[in-house]
């Protein structure tokens, strides 16, 4: 059987959208499945069987002018070339562009009238170009899957040829079109450095997040006479179960649990909020978080990969590489967009020399003009540089996007289902009463407790916050039934099942939280409170404001859920239901309209699932977080207004960039045939239509979104 392993790398050298379509045609035609690149980060990730060699893919993709920077396997030196970048660039070949260029002066300078002096002064910036767009363009080519720099490449050297042979000829002035080589060759680097400048702008919220999982940490260690050492270490030398001192002002370096001390940690890197929060012995503390006050000794619980800083960044990479439709679409064009280009350019070349009778000289600026402004980044750039925005701001402010398509799903959402316990109320539960018939109070406690610590429900952390026993009882075997409750049977035979009132033997008794059942009889109930979360009536307030539905769905009794949505505003209740009913209210409001659930229990994993978006909180079971698609660090429901708005906008910002992209290019290419657009102007316009994209993308960081 052929076993495949999972492959992540670092490509450098992917400056748009048609690099990053040429590469994931290169994997894909080796054989290689699950293939996602992203140009923006320059992740490039597939599924490898033990029969392909990492070298030989490696070497592939460098052979297509790209470089890898890192594997797994063995680590690469960064090549370095004379010029490190495209401003270097643009910087050495500017100078002779802009000599070549005094000649279109009204007074004419007599040396640069000379054909042979102008190449000379020419050539450097053509050998640059050519080292760098026409070994690009000649590897794309070899490997069948040409990208942009073909274009570039056959424009300068079009331009180039056309003006040697005029001065071999001897044929003047008027065939001599060194400057346009130049120009083109100059004014690319300059909008491609421009371009590079405008994406990292795009991700600068991303790498904050990244630029945090490498720090210093002081490791806690023993010597023989068992006296504390501090030494420090970096923080990705660091192993589970490690002691680490975090001092005041210190970033804590990895996920851990502190072990003594306490302090206020300001977490604002991962939820956005920038209130402190207290933290003591017991408590965890996530790694990229800041010790505003206080010094702690911890245990290190999580590291590298493991840690919630690499799961944030993990899912937002995800969330990266996923293209909604209309991005599809855009890539299906690009990727024909270069062959349809060049054969554009001969077309525009034989409609100006033979049927509109343009002279030879002009009708080849004409068809380098076309060549050089049609830009297949642009349709590329559109997408990606808004999801990069939108999925940075929502990360600095508390909000994970599990996949991009949610991004997309949100503008369409008319409705908003709410679990009750741990979403609209703070899950903080405290018991307000018991009784039991059959029991001691002690034993009742004792039987209880034993029940619920099996299960993360926040009824069942109450229990264990209040009535907490080591003399617990050794179950014979135990199970949490979704919908139901715990289950036990003890090492006498007896069988215990601890639910709500629908377990219970009684008729028309539903007022109470819990009941315990002993052998199918009731032997006693318990009662819990739980305070509505300060933010819950302005979310829904603002939901009602656009118009969009609010519905409460629990497993909770009647009368708790009609007091929670009394005091909110929520009109639609759906009370005292099972995980199964649960999916089916949602099946059933999906077919009135786009359906957005949030939820926080095991319970609500189905429902989550089910919805069109499912939204969930950082503190909820791991089930839930797994089934949503939308995750909500903040420990609360105060960002959901926002993760709305950005999803909206982002989605809004995809079609205003499509829409220029387009239409960039459906006006560009004809302006060049007719001559209007002279091929330096069009290399310049060439670079900043990407600008103008990632531009308006950036503005999703200042955009009124709520």
């Amino acid at each position: 059987m052929v076993q495949t392993k999972k492959i992540e790398w670092k490509v450098e050298g992917m400056d748009c959208n048609n690099c990053a379509i040429t590469i994931s045609k290169y994997l894909k035609k080796e054989g290689l499945q699950n293939v996602t690149v992203n140009f923006i980060g320059g992740d490039v990730s597939f599924d490898l069987d033990d029969k392909t060699s990492t070298d030989k893919i490696k070497n592939g993709i460098e052979d297509l002018g790209y470089h890898v920077a890192h594997h797994h396997e063995a680590a690469v030196e960064n090549k370095r070339s004379f010029f490190k970048n495209h401003f270097q660039r643009f910087l050495f070949c500017l100078p002779f562009t802009a000599v070549l260029l005094l000649h279109m002066l009204p007074w004419h300078i007599h040396f640069l009238m000379n054909g042979w002096i102008q190449m000379l002064i020419c050539l450097p910036v053509f050998l640059l170009g050519m080292s760098y767009f026409g070994t690009s363009a000649y590897r794309s080519l070899s490997k069948g899957v040409p990208n942009m720099n073909v274009l570039i490449a056959m424009g300068a050297l079009a331009a180039f040829v056309y003006s040697f042979i005029g001065t071999v000829a001897n044929w003047g002035m008027d065939y001599f079109f060194y400057e346009t080589t130049a120009t083109i060759i100059t004014l690319v680097f300059l909008g491609e450095w421009i371009e590079h400048k405008s994406l990292q702008i795009t991700q600068k919220e991303l790498n904050k997040l990244a630029g945090q999982q490498k720090v210093m940490a002081n490791m806690i260690a023993f010597d023989g006479d068992h006296k504390e050492l501090i030494f420090p270490v970096e923080n990705t030398q660091l192993h589970v179960g490690d002691l680490i001192l975090i001092k005041n002002g210190e970033q804590v370096p990895t996920d851990c649990k502190i072990l003594w001390g306490s302090v206020h940690a300001n977490e604002a890197l991962l939820t956005g909020e920038n209130k402190p929060v207290q933290k003591g012995i017991k408590d965890p503390l996530i790694g990229g978080s800041i010790i505003i006050e206080g010094t702690v000794k911890a245990q290190v619980t999580a590291v590298g990969k493991d840690t919630v800083l690499s799961n944030i960044l993990n899912l937002v990479k995800q969330a990266q590489h996923e293209k909604p439709p209309m991005q599809q679409l855009a890539d299906k064009i690009s990727a024909v967009f270069v062959p349809l280009v060049i054969g554009i350019s001969i077309a525009a070349f034989v409609l100006n020399y033979f049927i509109l009778h343009v002279d030879v000289s002009h009708s080849l600026m004409r068809s380098i003009a076309v060549l050089v402004i049609s830009c297949p980044c642009a349709m590329g750039l559109a997408t990606p540089a808004a999801i990069a925005v939108g999925l940075g701001r929502a990360a600095r402010n508390g909000i994970l996007f599990r996949n991009a398509k949610s991004l997309e799903l949100f503008k369409n959402i008319s409705m908003v289902v709410f679990d009750k316990t741990g979403t609209l109320t703070k899950g903080e539960l405290k018991i307000s009463g018991f009784e039991t018939s059959v029991l001691k109070e002690d034993e009742f406690k004792r039987v209880v407790f034993s029940l619920e610590k099996y299960s993360n429900h926040p009824i069942a952390k109450a229990v264990a916050n209040e009535w907490k026993t080591n003399n617990i009882i050794n179950w014979k075997n135990v199970e949490e039934v979704k919908g139901v409750g715990i289950k036990a049977e003890d090492k006498e035979g007896n069988s215990y099942l601890l639910g709500s009132h629908k377990v219970a033997n009684v008729i028309g008794d539903t007022k109470h939280t819990s009941y315990l059942l002993k052998n199918d009889e009731q032997i006693g109930w318990f009662d819990v409170e739980d305070e509505i979360r300060t933010e819950a009536k302005e979310v829904v307030s603002y939901l009602h404001s656009k118009k969009i539905k609010t519905y409460l769905l629990s497993g909770d009794n009647e009368s708790a859920c009609k007091k929670v949505a009394a005091a909110l505003g929520i009109e639609n209740i759906f009370a005292e239901r099972s995980p199964e009913e649960k999916l089916k209210i949602i099946e059933q409001l999906n077919k009135e309209g786009s359906t957005a659930m949030v939820g926080d229990g095991i319970n609500d994993a189905p429902a989550l699932a089910k919805a069109t978006i499912g939204i969930s909180m950082s503190e909820a079971t791991q089930v839930a977080v797994q089934t949503a698609q939308v995750v909500l660090m903040n420990k609360g429901i105060q960002n959901l207004p926002l993760a709305l708005g950005l999803g909206k906008h982002t989605f809004g910002t995809i079609k205003e960039n499509l829409f220029w992209a387009f239409i960039y290019n459906i006006v560009a290419i004809p302006v060049a045939i007719l001559g209007l657009l002279q091929p330096g102007v069009a290399a310049l316009a060439m670079g900043f239509s990407d600008v103008v994209l990632a531009a308006n993308s950036v503005r999703l960081n200042y955009r009124k979104v709520v």
